[in-house]
This record gives C-alpha cells, sequence and structure tokens, in this order.
C-alpha cells in the first residue's frame, strides 16, 4: 500500500525518524519493517531515517500489507454517500437518521461503512472508522481512507482537536442560555443499552450547550462536545430533564417525533497532513 503526500508548510525540519514517529504516529515494528523493506522515499529517493525532512519534501510510504491489509467490508449502496469533504486522506460524509456507522456481523450490507465502501470501490479505497454517531443520530461523520492517517485523527479526537458542533431539540427552556453540563458518565446496571450520569466513578463527559431558539414547548441547542462518550448528549439532557425529543433510550414519550432531534452540524480541526483548516456544516441543519 503506498501513499505519497507533501510534507505541509510549517512543519520543523526534523530527521525523518522522528516525522514517522511523531508526526506519522507509526508504530515501532512498522517502523523498523519500512526501515529494512526500503519502504520510504523522499523526493523520489529511498531515504534512510536520519536524514533530514523538512515542509515541501515528498514523501512516498510503502506500508507493508501483512500490517495493514484493506479491511473486507460487504459493499452497500454507493448512492446512499453524500459527501461533504474528501481528498486523498479522509471523507466527510452527511450520515442520515436511521442508519448505523458501521455494521456488527459481516452479513450487514446496510450501514455507512457498508455504502461508502462501494462508493470508494472503484477507486480501489476502503474506508476505516474514526468516531462513531449513534444509528438515531444524523449528520458530518469522517472516516479515513488510508491507514496512515487513521492514529493520526485518532490522536486528534483524543487532544480535543477535532471541534463538533451538534444540533438539538429538548423539551422544555433550560435553565440558563449557556451553560456546562460536567457530569461524569457509566454504564447503566439495570439496562446494558443505556448510559446514566454517575457520581461514582464512571468517565468524565463535559458537554457545553447554548440556546438558539426556543418557543413554549421546545428550546433548540447547540452542542459541543468537550469529551465523546457513549451517548453523552443524549445522557447530560435527560439528566437535567430536558431530555431530546424524540429519544427512543432516554426520552419518557419518545414517539413525539418522528426521529430523534439529535444532528451532528458541524466539524472544525486542521487536516494533519496539508495543515489546511477544515470547516464544514451540513447541508441542512436540523430545524430548518
Amino acid at each position: 500500500m503506498n501513499y505519497s503526500f507533501t510534507i505541509p508548510a510549517g512543519t520543523a525540519d526534523m530527521k525523518l525518524q522522528t516525522y514517522l514517529e511523531q508526526e506519522l504516529q507509526l508504530s515501532k515494528k512498522v517502523r523498523h519493517q519500512l526501515r529494512m523493506d526500503n519502504g520510504v522515499s523522499v523526493n523520489g529517493d529511498v531515504s534512510n531515517f536520519h536524514v533530514t525532512v523538512k515542509a515541501d519534501d515528498q514523501l512516498a510510504i510503502d506500508l507493508p500489507e501483512a500490517d495493514f491489509p484493506l479491511p473486507e467490508i460487504k459493499l452497500g449502496d454507493a448512492n446512499l454517500v453524500d459527501v461533504l469533504f474528501e481528498d486523498d486522506h479522509l471523507v466527510i460524509v452527511d450520515k442520515p437518521a436511521g442508519v448505523k456507522t458501521h455494521h456488527n456481523t459481516e452479513n450487514e450490507a446496510n450501514t455507512m461503512i457498508n455504502h461508502l465502501a462501494a462508493y470508494l470501490a472503484d477507486k480501489n479505497e476502503a474506508p476505516y472508522v474514526v468516531h462513531r454517531l449513534d444509528q438515531e443520530t444524523s449528520g458530518a461523520l469522517i472516516f479515513a481512507k488510508n491507514p496512515l492517517i487513521l492514529p493520526i485523527l485518532d490522536k486528534l479526537f483524543e487532544a480535543k482537536e477535532i471541534k463538533r458542533t451538534y444540533q438539538t431539540v429538548v423539551d422544555g427552556r433550560l435553565p440558563k442560555d449557556t451553560m456546562t453540563v460536567n457530569a461524569n458518565i457509566g454504564r447503566d446496571r439495570h439496562n446494558n443499552r443505556k448510559r446514566i450520569v454517575t457520581a461514582k466513578g464512571g468517565q468524565t463527559a463535559v458537554t457545553h450547550f447554548e440556546t438558539v431558539e426556543k418557543d413554549a414547548q421546545f428550546a433548540y441547542l447547540n452542542c459541543q462536545l468537550e469529551t465523546g462518550r457513549t451517548h453523552q448528549i443524549r445522557v447530560h439532557l435527560q439528566s437535567i430533564d430536558h431530555p431530546i425529543v424524540g429519544d427512543p433510550l432516554y426520552h419518557p414519550q419518545p414517539n413525539k417525533a418522528e426521529r430523534m432531534m439529535l444532528h451532528s452540524y458541524a466539524i472544525n480541526f486542521i487536516h494533519p497532513f496539508t495543515k489546511e483548516e477544515i470547516s464544514l456544516t451540513t447541508k441542512a441543519n436540523l430545524w430548518d
């Protein structure tokens, strides 16, 4: 699997070994294999790992297929893919509500990753899951297009450098137009599908809420995740008695809407390979 790219402007000069380890997050095992296979070229020449690389150098990396096999994904329907952004390294799609992010069994073919695999098949590319949206949630969803960028995107999420804004509609009005919920989230021991706010244990979870509109029945919110726990927005809103309209797990009357009113509306981050700012919104928002 050969990948070529230009080291982006602004990158400090460093040894190739350091670049592969720190910037590309390649494991010691993979770096050793690349060294043994002469698998890295700089500006068209096979290079040893002590050469200095700098911004605008052309880097080509031949990843060992034994360590990076193309994932085998059953092909779905390419016509169901709505691309918001795409380049050689990643693709951002607008996932419909009701579609799972990825399959749980080999026989499934109606998830977003199956549809995207069909879309990428003609290019001899395959999608890799970077993060997930709940099945009932719609909106912007990032997939890697090669295993080289996958751990880098993972690190960006861990470092909170990928900003996501969600839109939601909840029962009632929040006590403040701008507020933050900082409450740990753990498993519900009575229902393994659910999560709960817990005072003991659990994982740190922080969500910021801003009321955009409100009426007699509902509040229309923008939400920003500081952490990324399972069902985080849903659990935090339910914990303050403002459940998401249509939420089948956390709303006592989920049939108040045809779908769960939660939408991943905007994504903003610095592309790790090009250093360009990627700032996009979906074509439609939740309440228009």
